[in-house]
């Protein structure tokens, strides 16, 4: 098959410009081929280079004692004693969700599984966080409905149960929804696997299923912005199998107990090209391809399309080669393709062969190293205006106006679709604040949460960049949990736009702020430019997913509030509303500030709970809603009343940060305040749990009737 002239239109339509064309005709000194030209496509698009962030992603905390590996590898790996890591890693899948819900999700969960099982560890947990557009939107009901039933789908075959998330709704999100997937998996802190290759000489080895030629030029897709040509780019999105995916799992941790294995790398964006470059390129080789060894699906593959194949379930291998029968006999006994591809090579070369003819000679280490790195230009948000007044309003009607939202009602209809018992390790359901998983065969406890406030972000990148980690470490904290390490998943428009270039770096310096000062380092993660249809770009959405450690079981705050209880605040309430969920929901206005972020007092306020757990019952941070809507679900979750001791609506609603609403006995609570004296703490009692009405000031309703409300509006409006 005849391969097409390089002309300007191809050239565009592999998302490269004039500049990085002549770069690529400098490096190799001769027009690319066809297939050369999909390569350094593929290696040079956002996706995969990280052209247009690397130089702000530099600048974040990603060191710790607790850190055995940090970014750069395909997850991130974290100490938490006795031999034991936790590996994890956050990454998008929004534009092919766009496109193909049901499998742009599905394959979404699928890749981040494989990058936690890449690194030798077992998957104990899943979450996820969805960004949507307004729900009257045509197109929103069949988004969501396809990804859930995607991420359950997938996850629910494999065998992993999702622990927590999020989801919301805004207009920004109408052209571009938002798909984010975390995995966690557990490994022996000595038996991680990395994927620099070594020696030459050594087998480069195919595992998995077949290639097929869905997903072709995928990466590339997910780093342009989308126009009316949106239903032509299906076929860039992967067809997912989670019954292989969970045999390739069981077959690749098996493979790792033989000794085996040299390096390891999933197959994700840009398939055997990515995976293949990145294995050379950080073991200093080369690698040559013999692609008629690959295993393929369908007749007549091109050495084009076998490169740029996203297929799913599918991983490379560098092997040592005296355990080659055993290895192959291991992907034999659980029905999986083991085929030598290729082998490691001396030279600085990317060789690629079908049928004996050179289909691309490349120097492998100007794939990765040489990449485009773009200083773009960018501008500071500027300051948001003041707030003008907000006027008093019937409490009752304020909370009812948030529960009944569908981004502050109960996801129940959500999370109901996925697993998450599975493994039997689940300690805490999803639906209240973190998710907790007991770590197998240990007194030890893992805590998971993924969180952001678009809102906040848009009007102050580095105070909603800041926000989104300190909210992470108030809910890992309002579980006993102590925050051990962060990934973040950074969503963004176009960085050629010199704004929003401004809000990526705002929001860069804020998250590197405040890992640094709350010790939660940054240890993998990534960046999703160019979400933006027509022109019109998200909000700025850079998620922070957290793991945090609870040492033995007796210190998880896991309990429920009861008749009798104390309600007690921690942390300053000065009644900030700006940027605020009243606002947004009962008086349709984005105006404001954000809350501003006092890291020193998140920190004093999350140890002063931990060190203060066994005073307390029950523990939720403050966050949308603020005091009103923390303890209607502190209560409703328990079915008992709770009256709240004030009507004022800055009180009831701001959204101050560093806050937790505490439940307790009330010789307890007297201890409490001992402490913080002590401590130098700012704690109030803001009213008490019981009977079944929710009160505040001298508004009052029916818990049942506000429950009705909370446990009913997502479902109404998407169900």
């Amino acid at each position: 098959m005849s391969e097409p002239e390089i002309n300007e239109d191809l050239i565009a339509a592999h998302g490269l410009n004039a500049d990085e064309y002549t770069r690529i005709l400098d490096i190799i000194g001769r027009e690319p081929t066809f297939t050369e030209l999909g390569i350094f496509s593929a290696m040079w698009n956002e996706h995969c280079s990280y052209k247009s962030s690397k130089k702000w992603l530099r600048t974040l905390p990603t060191d710790g004692p607790q850190v055995i590996c940090g970014p750069g590898e395909n997850a991130g790996v974290v100490d938490i004693g006795d031999g034991q890591a936790v590996v994890f890693k956050m990454e998008s899948h929004n534009h092919p969700s766009y496109i193909e819900p049901y499998q742009g999700a599905a394959t979404g969960v699928g890749g981040i599984l494989r990058d936690v099982f890449t690194m030798g560890a077992r998957p104990i947990a899943a979450m996820n966080s969805l960004s949507f557009g307004e729900v009257s939107h045509p197109k929103t009901k069949r988004l969501v409905h396809g990804v859930v039933e995607g991420i359950g789908g997938y996850g629910n075959c494999f065998g992993v149960p999702t622990v927590g998330g999020e989801v919301r709704f805004h207009p920004a999100y109408n052209g571009n929804c938002l798909v984010n997937a975390f995995a966690a998996g557990l490994a022996d802190s000595d038996k991680i696997f990395y994927s620099a290759a070594s020696g030459v000489g050594m087998p480069v080895v195919y595992l998995g299923a077949k290639t097929g030629r869905d997903g072709v030029g995928g990466a590339t897709m997910a780093s342009a912005e989308f126009d009316d040509t949106i239903e032509e780019k299906r076929p860039t999105v992967q067809v997912g199998d989670p019954f292989t995916e969970k045999r390739l799992m069981e077959a690749t941790l098996e493979l790792m107990q033989t000794g085996a294995v040299i390096s390891i790398q999933d197959m994700g964006a840009a398939g055997l090209t990515c995976s293949a470059v990145e294995m050379g390129d950080k073991g200093g080789l080369g690698v040559r391809l013999t692609l008629e060894d690959v295993p393929v699906r369908e007749p007549n593959m091109t050495a084009y399309e076998m490169m740029l194949s996203e297929s799913q379930e599918r991983m490379l291998m560098v092997l040592r080669p005296e355990k080659e029968a055993e290895a192959k006999a291991v992907f034999d006994k659980w029905d999986l393709d083991f085929a030598i591809v290729g082998e490691t090579i001396a030279e600085d070369r990317f060789l690629i062969m079908l049928n004996n003819e050179v289909k691309a000679d490349l120097p492998l280490s100007k794939l990765a190293s040489s990449a485009p790195e773009y200083d773009r230009p960018w501008v500071e948000t500027p300051a948001a205006a003041v707030l003008e007044d907000v006027p008093q309003i019937d409490p009752i009607d304020g909370l009812k106006a948030l529960i009944g939202s569908p981004n502050y009602a109960g996801k129940q209809w959500v999370y109901e679709q996925y697993d998450t018992m599975v493994m039997a390790d689940t300690a805490r359901l999803p639906g209240l604040g973190a998710g907790v998983i007991r770590v197998h065969g240990t007194d030890k406890l893992l805590a998971f949460t993924s969180d952001v406030t678009p809102r906040y972000v848009k009007a102050n990148p580095t105070e909603g960049g800041k926000q989104a980690v300190a909210e992470a470490y108030r809910n890992l904290t309002a579980v006993g949990a102590r925050p051990l390490a962060t990934t973040d998943n950074l969503n963004f428009g176009n960085p050629e736009k010199p704004e929003i270039m401004g809000q990526f770096v705002g929001a860069i310096k804020g998250i590197g702020e405040a890992v640094a000062a709350l010790d939660m380092p940054i240890v993998s993660g990534n960046v999703s430019l160019y979400n933006e249809t027509d022109g019109v770009g998200i909000l700025p959405t850079p998620t922070i997913g957290a793991v945090g450690l609870i040492d033995h079981g007796d210190d998880v705050i896991g309990g429920q509030v009861r008749d009798g209880h104390i309600a007690v605040l921690i942390g300053e309430t000065t009644g900030h509303l700006g940027q605020s969920a009243l606002l947004a929901e009962v008086f349709n206005r984005e105006d404001g500030d954000a809350p501003h972020v006092d890291l020193a007092a998140e920190k004093a306020n999350g140890d002063f709970i931990r060190t203060n757990r066994t005073l307390i019952k029950a523990a939720t941070d403050l966050s949308d809603g603020g005091l009103a809507v923390a303890a209607f679900e502190l209560a409703e979750a328990a079915g008992v009343g709770v009256t709240l001791d004030t009507d004022d609506t800055a009180t009831l609603f701001g959204e101050d940060q560093a806050r937790y609403l505490v439940a307790m006995n009330f010789d307890e609570a007297e201890a409490l305040f001992v402490e913080a004296g002590r401590a130098g703490i700012t704690v109030e009692t803001v009213g008490k749990f019981g009977g079944d009405s929710v009160t505040m000031g001298s508004s009052s309703a029916p818990l049942e009737e506000l429950a009705a409300i909370y446990r009913g509006a997502f479902e109404g409006v998407v169900g």
